[in-house]
C-alpha cells in the first residue's frame, strides 16, 4: 500500500513563501510520477506541478509558472513544492498524488493521494 503524507501548509501573507513536502512509502527505484494538485472551495481541482519519475521533467500549471518550483529527492522519496509570491488565489488545499503508470495533469489518472494540506493567503 502506498502512503503519501503532505506537510508544510499554513497561513502566509500575500507575496510570501511556503514550501510543501510530500513523503511517500514508494520504493525509490520505482520512480512513479508524483504531482501536486490543489482545490479551492467551489472550484475544480487544478494541476499545479507534475514531476516525472527522475524529477528532470516538470510541467507546471499556467497560474503558477514562474512562482512555484517543484523538485524531487528520489533518495528520500520526497517531492517538494516551493511556492513564492503567493497570491490570494493560491489559497487552497494542496494534494500530493502518485501514479505508477501515468504522466500528466488529469487527476483521475492518479492512483494514490495524500490527505491534503491547507494553504491560506491573507492580505
Amino acid at each position: 500500500q502506498v502512503h503519501l503524507v503532505e506537510s508544510g501548509g499554513g497561513q502566509v501573507q500575500v507575496g510570501g513563501s511556503l514550501r510543501l513536502s510530500c513523503a511517500t512509502s514508494v520504493r525509490v527505484f520505482d520512480r512513479p510520477t508524483m504531482a501536486w494538485f490543489r482545490q479551492a472551495p467551489g472550484k475544480e481541482r487544478e494541476s499545479v506541478a507534475i514531476v516525472s519519475g527522475t524529477g528532470r521533467v516538470i510541467i507546471y500549471g499556467d497560474s503558477v509558472k514562474g512562482r512555484f518550483t517543484a523538485s524531487r529527492d528520489t533518495a528520500k522519496n520526497v517531492v517538494y513544492l516551493q511556492m513564492r509570491d503567493l497570491k490570494p488565489e493560491d489559497a487552497a488545499i494542496y494534494y500530493c498524488a502518485l501514479s505508477e503508470t501515468y504522466y500528466g495533469g488529469n487527476g483521475t489518472m492518479y492512483e494514490y493521494w495524500g490527505q491534503g494540506t491547507q494553504v491560506t493567503v491573507s492580505s
